[in-house]
């Protein structure tokens, strides 16, 4: 990450902390009083091949401690209401920002994956992680609500595991890699101004 895409980061992270402080807040204590403990959800996920965080974001499903793999149709039954409503305006992602300003993740980039995907791919993530993972990106742009249709199809983990790999995975490294290959703070502000779009037209 060069030195002008972190400080970019850390300008719009720190406006966005200051911005969504409240919503936040409203939203903690909407989930503590409709769902109970716990509030945050908080997952590994990779930003290198060999290097995983851990992810932050607002629970959306009831706790299921052995729960693992992607979401797909086989999970659909344990998404809350509330759930629902902050994925459809990917508020269950505003803890993110907490990954941004640490430096696990940029705002712009490829979607931070699973450990068993890098493993399973590992030559294909170390060319798409060579960018920061992202809080959003082309791929999420382009991909986001096909792929989550694709996976609302499957009955159980192992359809899910099984669709995720062969028809989610090259789809969006292929996405990866163009951003990767065209990658530029103006090109960011692009995306980043077009998912703040496709958010709000969802209203």
């Amino acid at each position: 990450m060069t030195p002008g895409k972190r400080l970019f980061d850390l300008i719009l992270a720190l406006l966005a902390a200051l911005l969504l402080a409240l919503p936040a807040l409203i939203i903690t204590l909407w989930i503590l009083i409709r769902s109970g403990r716990p509030v945050f959800y908080v997952a590994e996920r990779m930003k290198t091949p060999d290097r995983p965080f851990a992810l932050w974001k607002f629970r959306t499903m009831t706790v299921e401690r052995a729960d693992t793999g992607v979401s797909g149709g086989d999970k659909r039954a344990r998404i809350t209401p509330e759930g629902r409503i902050l994925r459809r305006y990917r508020l269950d992602e505003i803890p993110q920002i907490w990954n941004i300003l640490k430096g696990d993740m940029s705002i712009v980039g490829p979607r931070p994956p699973l450990r068993q995907y890098t493993d399973a791919f590992p030559a294909l993530y170390r060319e798409v992680l060579h960018c920061r993972p992202g809080l959003t990106g082309l791929a999420t742009l382009h991909f986001h609500r096909h792929e989550a249709w694709l996976l609302a199809q499957c009955a159980d983990a192992a359809e899910t595991d099984q669709v995720y790999r062969h028809r989610c995975v090259p789809r969006k490294a292929h996405l990866d890699l163009i951003y990767r290959d065209k990658r530029s703070l103006c090109y960011d502000a692009v995306i980043l101004g077009q998912t703040i779009g496709q958010v709000l037209r969802r209203k």
